[in-house]
């Protein structure tokens, strides 16, 4: 299994838009994604499961992935991060 946590740096932190291109990118993999926060943990493929959480700015979020592609998910959710200014 892999996993990496991160902080969540947008304002706005992980509303609508962000969400679905996780989802998005998650969805490309075999690999069973979760994102876990405040000890509770969704399946980071499920738009409703993600935005269920509330994840604000500041917030300390774990993504954890099982699977024969587990460390290319996560090495391409971290891309998504930074990239969209997200999360470091």
């Amino acid at each position: 299994m892999a996993e990496k946590s991160f902080t969540v740096t947008a304002d706005t932190g992980i509303h609508a838009r962000p969400a679905t291109l996780l989802v998005q990118a998650a969805g490309k993999f075999d690999s069973e994604i979760n994102l876990e926060y405040k000890g509770r943990k969704v399946n980071l493929k499920s738009i409703m499961g993600v935005m269920s959480l509330g994840i604000g700015q500041g917030a300390e979020i774990k993504i954890t992935a099982e699977g024969s592609d587990e460390q290319d998910a996560l090495n391409t959710l971290e891309e998504t991060l930074k990239r969209e200014g997200l999360a470091e």
